[in-house]
């Protein structure tokens, strides 16, 4: 069952897809009309997305999938314990996967906002 997508999750699009690029200006106007079709039961933070594609134009990537943005989260302390990634499919949004690199930070949605406001 989808749900509306979370404060975390959106805040995290809108950090990642920050450039003034056409593709990355196509995929924050799909942000507003995302769901989340799902999430990882792990903890990892990995969204995945529900998107009426009629309504919305494509971003200019290629067809396949496509890693559209990406940013490496740096804590206060300098440590870089993971990343963000936001895939695209067909020029939609599909899924972000926040990703832990570390045993010793969690990563979730909600530290990878924090840490990538801290840096901008």
């Amino acid at each position: 069952m989808n749900e509306s997508l979370p404060a975390d999750v959106a805040d995290v699009l809108a950090a990642v897809l920050n450039r003034d690029t056409p593709v990355h200006t196509a995929l924050q106007r799909q942000v507003p009309h995302l769901s989340v079709r799902t999430r990882c039961t792990c903890g990892c933070g990995t969204t995945y997305f529900e998107l009426d594609t009629s309504k919305l134009e494509p971003a200019p990537t290629a067809p396949d999938t496509v890693v559209a943005a990406e940013a490496q989260l740096v804590t206060e302390a300098g440590e870089c314990p993971g990343e963000v990634l936001v895939f695209t499919q067909g020029g939609y949004l599909s899924w972000l996967e926040v990703s832990s690199w570390s045993n010793d930070i969690e990563v979730t949605p909600a530290t990878a906002r924090h840490w990538l406001q801290t840096l901008s």
